[in-house]
């Protein structure tokens, strides 16, 4: 056994088998083949998971991947499938230069995704789910690339962390492996069936309590009765009668509305809740965070329990920037230089991660630089007025403060470095770039430095608080085109205003 595939198995152990090249010998099949990649699953990795499956694939491509680590060729991801509802999630992903593994990684942020029908996910899905049921194995032919006559023909989907590599790809043909195994259908609801109702009986009971028979409401005006032979058809009933559609609609509205009335339970006087329990919010169980929805920010304090100051913190961010303090204000020593950078798409923001070093210095502290994240539009408000977008550079201390320096953004002249930054966004969440490029932070500050400042608390959850915060008083310009680039990924992703609460907000004079 290699030492790369010892140290998977180590890491694997509650996935017995999984580890390509160990005890139990790799069986790819392959799913999907082309010029410039192949996909395939490994049939040996299939174990048994709670509700499903996991299984290991992986994406061949025709072309090195330079990465710091070292370049790598293949992808390989395990996958924890959901066989009953039809969804699956990336837990691990591993990097290879032929047989040799560049680095592996837990998957940060692990989410369930949906198997869309004809997918090469759902092709991937029906191997692993067959294999634990004890189906036959699907044919494992490949198709040769080069066969379809459209040119640039992509797949429907691609494996949901292997896609952005091959993105690049794109142009070139693709052909997918046979898939014989079926689709599993909705079922169709069944007709609740009603007994037919004794018109003659019901009319009858109807004359005595003084009530009219019911019948089928009068054509509106202008309206031609259609004639009986151009009806639908009668409809059938368990009984072996047949009741035609206007009179099964009218039996269906007796049953709705007649019959004697319910008995009014009276509801048991509710104890009243203590002060305690009225504060506590209600939680809402497995919904993710988000900025729209039931996730949305009116909800996070209920989400989950360590979400709660959200809902109940009393020095939230973004605040309305107002009635400030004039005063003579520390200035910002920026501890900025040129530096290589990673950018993913997390799925609430896009954030961008920076090399070491760099960072600031304000009231007698050091806060290193940890990354940076845009917003849309600016969360921070200035006298009611909003802005297009903001950067937020987030700096933490020795001591684990967080200091946030707010860079406010509006429509005017394209911005070079956020020029570089759109240049390389990734084609899908959750997968980081390590572009060959490098920026200078320095250029993303205005000429002047003077700054609000006020302390509040992180935007998102769990949102806590102590953070200091310094907006600069001067924004900086971007490009309509560069705001709607940013559209195109993220529709709003900024945190309603929160109450000052009688927070002192100071200001440079």
């Amino acid at each position: 056994m290699s030492a790369s595939c010892m140290r998977k198995f180590v890491g694997l152990l509650a996935f017995a088998g999984a580890c390509q090249g160990t005890a139990l010998a790799s069986q790819w099949q392959g799913v999907i083949s082309g010029r410039s990649e192949t996909i395939e699953i490994d049939r040996a990795s299939v174990m048994p998971a709670a509700g499903g499956a996991t299984a290991w694939s992986r994406i061949i491509l025709d072309r090195a991947v330079k990465d710091p680590g070292g370049s790598y060729d293949a992808i390989h991801a395990l996958n924890l499938y959901d066989c009953k509802s039809r969804r699956f999630t990336t837990q691990r992903r591993a990097y290879f230069n032929g047989d040799t593994q560049v680095r592996e990684e837990e998957v940060a942020r692990q989410r369930a995704n949906t198997v869309a029908v004809g997918s090469i996910d759902e092709r991937l899905f029906n191997v692993a789910c067959r294999v634990i049921a004890g189906k036959p194995a699907l044919p494992s032919a490949t198709a040769k690339a080069g066969a379809d006559s459209q040119a640039g023909e992509r797949p429907v989907a691609m494996h949901a962390d292997m896609r952005t590599l091959a993105s690049d790809q794109a142009g070139r043909k693709m052909m997918p492996v046979a898939d014989t195994s079926p689709v599993a259908s909705a079922e169709k609801p069944k007709l609740i069936v009603l007994p037919p109702i004794d018109k003659a009986a019901a009319a009858q009971a109807a004359a005595a309590v003084g009530q009219r028979p019911a019948s089928a409401p009068p054509a509106p005006a202008g309206v031609t009765k259609m004639p009986a032979s151009k009806m639908a058809p009668p409809v059938a009933t368990t009984t072996g009668t047949t009741e035609s559609l206007a009179d099964k609609r009218r039996r269906e509205l007796h049953y709705a509305n007649s019959g004697p009335p319910r008995a009014t339970r009276k509801k048991a006087a509710a104890e009243p809740a203590t002060a305690v329990e009225s504060q506590k919010p209600t939680v809402l169980r497995d919904i993710p965070w988000s900025y729209e929805g039931d996730g949305g920010p009116s909800n996070w304090g209920k989400l989950r329990a360590d979400y709660a100051t959200c809902a109940t913190g009393k020095r939230q961010s973004p605040i309305d920037i107002r009635d400030g303090i004039r005063v003579n204000l520390e200035p910002i020593k920026f501890e900025y230089a040129r530096t290589q950078f990673r950018i993913v798409d997390t799925g609430h923001a896009v954030q961008v991660s920076v090399g070491a070093g760099l960072g600031l210095r304000v009231m007698g502290k050091r806060f290193e630089l940890s990354h940076l994240e845009f917003r849309r539009p600016a969360e921070e408000r200035v006298n009611g007025r909003t802005y297009d977008m903001s950067a937020q550079l987030v700096h933490r201390s020795d001591d684990g403060q967080t200091a946030v320096v707010v860079v406010l953004l509006e429509k005017g002249t394209e911005h070079p470095l956020v020029q570089t930054l759109w240049d390389n966004l990734p084609l899908e969440r959750d997968v980081e770039v390590a572009p060959e490029a490098v920026i200078d932070l320095n250029i993303l500050l205005p000429e002047n430095r003077a700054y609000w400042t006020y302390m509040g608390s992180l935007t998102t959850p769990p949102c806590t608080e102590g953070v200091l915060w310094m907006v600069l008083k001067q924004p900086m310009q971007v490009a309509a085109d560069q705001v709607a680039i940013f559209a195109r990924v993220f529709r709003s992703n900024a945190r309603p205003v929160q109450p000052a609460n009688g927070r002192l907000v100071k200001e440079s004079r």
